[in-house]
């Protein structure tokens, strides 16, 4: 398939996921800030558990670096508790905020000013934070063009025949970044609406009958229906 073709199929797929589900208005959060420690406990949670140790840590004032450094690592641990991993995860947070105090002065505004590559590399160099998670913060809270590779990204993409020849994490992103213009605000709905879709309809065990995709699709199950 062409480069056109590929930009005019993605497209698609973003215009249909829009029509269907309509505009996400990803990351819930208040502040830049709140996005990154979000990211953190995201991994391998599901997003309620991590509102609700969102909402631990803003009822005790600790949503800042600042507090969250002065904050004893055990106390961190059990507000965060509900996300899942939380001494793996409270570990993360504080090696993130001593690092943002140490190198950036807490300002996620310095941070951000970084160039692209540039950003990605310092955010990978801390502890716990891998590439869904520095694009996590990239994106979400950096507000910067870079697409967000997830599980439900990779099944959905798969399903559609849109697999690259390799299961690299960037191999699956340069599917978005090599096709489609670089607009922060187009990778946002677009991420967001792929993490609705693969929760509500295109799940391990998909949803072929509801699906909006289902013309598009290589799914077995797919296939089977269109033939029937």
């Amino acid at each position: 398939m062409g480069k056109e073709a590929v930009t005019g199929l993605l497209l698609d797929i973003y215009h249909r996921l829009l029509d269907h589900y309509g505009p996400q208005h990803w990351w819930p959060a208040d502040s830049p800030f709140e996005v990154v420690i979000g990211a953190i406990l995201t991994q391998s949670a599901a997003w309620g558990n991590v509102e609700k140790a969102v909402s631990n840590l803003k009822a005790a004032g600790a949503l800042s670096a600042r507090a969250l450094r002065e904050l004893p690592v055990v106390e961190l641990g059990r507000m965060i508790y509900p996300s899942g991993y939380y001494n793996a995860k409270a570990a993360k947070i504080k090696s993130f905020v001593g690092w943002l105090g140490e190198n950036y002065g807490d300002d996620l505004v310095r941070l951000f000013d970084l160039d692209i590559p540039v950003l990605r590399r310092e955010l990978l160099a801390v502890h716990g934070i891998g590439e869904e998670t520095a694009d996590s913060i990239i994106l979400y809270a950096g507000r910067k063009p870079v697409f967000v590779i997830d599980a439900y990204t990779r099944r959905i993409l798969c399903r559609l025949g849109l697999s690259p020849q390799s299961s690299r994490y960037r191999a699956y992103q340069d599917v978005f970044m090599q096709h489609l213009p670089h607009d922060a605000s187009l990778f946002n709905e677009y991420h967001a609406l792929f993490v609705r879709h693969g929760k509500e309809t295109c799940g391990k065990s998909p949803g072929c009958g509801q699906c909006c995709l289902a013309s598009l699709c290589f799914s077995p199950r797919t296939t089977e229906s269109r033939r029937n």
